[in-house]
């Protein structure tokens, strides 16, 4: 079977990408050095084709009630035309289906960005719940998504913006968004920087793409929005949490709204039984204190029994190796050892949230 391809793929060919197979998609994993880009974003502006990703359109008359239903955080949290917010979608047993944010486009109208992997699965699951609903579950292939991010994305993508659209853009708040009959552009991101992800026409993605480019974003490839994200504290969906993952343990717990006892959700009763009777593994941070790489699936070797690294990496912006790792709940010691190739090295437990706009948020020994 062959491969999808974004609008952007003779971009990324013209700029000499190395392309993988991610989900599917054809997809740039870097333009030449993942470490560069990776401190490009960290120092200036880059920008990632995220057209894989899939928009989705709820509307009708029921569209909060179903969203309620739907997600475990609470649109109705969502007061101003505009706004976003980032929820799980669960199964029944409480299992994580997807993790996606929801905008509120008003009215009886929202838009939601659901992860390529799971698009398909997510947009079925959503049609089907649908059905007991007076609301209209409406795929958007038609757009192209790009995410421009860093200290500099801002300011090297407003004038780049339709004109109607570049004041209000600039005044936005994080997790907002503006739009008018053709772009949607949003103050949001997967690398703990500022920036926008833009949704726009497939047939306008070329041009606008070589303009952000001139004016001096680079392109970014796949391998650095993964260590971006990774030292920005964020999950990745089928890697850190899946449809067998309990949110709670996977430091997803923030996400779920419980106070409102009359709204009832998917996976609500499950959510409610584990906290009950207490989780029994938690997410955490860790620092390798020496020399090597934590990588996803390292045993972490703990007093109260083994963990494991779900995502690990060697920190370009820290320069030491950082990991999340699912571990024993009644662990509450600082410092652990990692097995890595049979050596026992330490590693050191922190919160799992590392740079935030290009800030160490962890003490380093260094």
């Amino acid at each position: 079977m062959s491969l999808k391809k974004t609008p952007l793929h003779a971009a990324h060919q013209r700029a000499g990408a190395k392309l993988v197979d991610f989900a599917g998609w054809e997809m740039p994993l870097h333009y030449g050095s993942q470490m560069e880009e990776h401190k490009m974003v960290r120092a200036g502006a880059g920008m990632f084709d995220v057209s894989h990703m899939q928009v989705v359109d709820i509307h009708g008359p029921q569209a909060q009630p179903f969203l309620r239903y739907l997600l475990a955080n609470d649109v109705a949290k969502l007061k101003t035309e505009g706004r976003a917010l980032y929820s799980c979608m669960l199964n029944e047993s409480g299992g994580v289906i997807d993790d996606l944010i929801i905008y509120w486009t008003g009215g009886d109208s929202y838009r939601a960005v659901v992860n390529a992997a799971t698009a398909e699965g997510d947009i079925a699951h959503m049609q089907q719940v649908a059905k007991d609903f007076d609301v209209n579950v409406e795929p958007r292939p038609e757009f192209a998504l790009i995410a421009i991010q860093g200290p500099q994305a801002v300011e090297k993508t407003l004038p780049l913006l339709p004109e109607d659209l570049r004041s209000a853009a600039g005044d936005l708040k994080p997790f907002s968004a503006v739009w008018n009959d053709a772009w949607f552009v949003a103050r949001t991101g997967y690398t703990g920087e500022d920036g926008f992800e833009v949704m726009l026409p497939q047939a306008e993605a070329d041009g606008f793409w070589e303009k952000l480019k001139d004016a001096g974003v680079n392109p970014i490839g796949l391998g650095a929005r993964d260590t971006l994200r990774l030292e920005a504290g964020m999950n990745l969906y089928g890697t850190d949490m899946d449809d067998r993952t309990n949110p709670l343990t996977a430091n997803l717990g923030w996400t779920i709204a419980l106070k409102d006892a009359e709204r009832d959700f998917i996976g609500r009763k499950a959510i409610e039984q584990w906290k009950a009777e207490g989780v029994k593994e938690r997410m955490v941070g860790l620092v390798l204190e020496g020399r090597g790489v934590l990588r996803g699936g390292t045993r972490i070797e703990t007093p109260a029994g083994d963990g494991v690294v779900t995502s690990g990496s060697f920190s370009p912006s820290l320069g030491v190796s950082i990991a999340f790792a699912r571990i024993p709940a009644a662990v509450d010691a600082e410092e652990l050892q990692a097995d890595i190739r049979g050596r026992m090295l330490p590693v050191r437990v922190v919160k799992p949230v590392f740079v935030r706009n290009g800030e160490p948020q962890i003490e380093l020994n260094l």
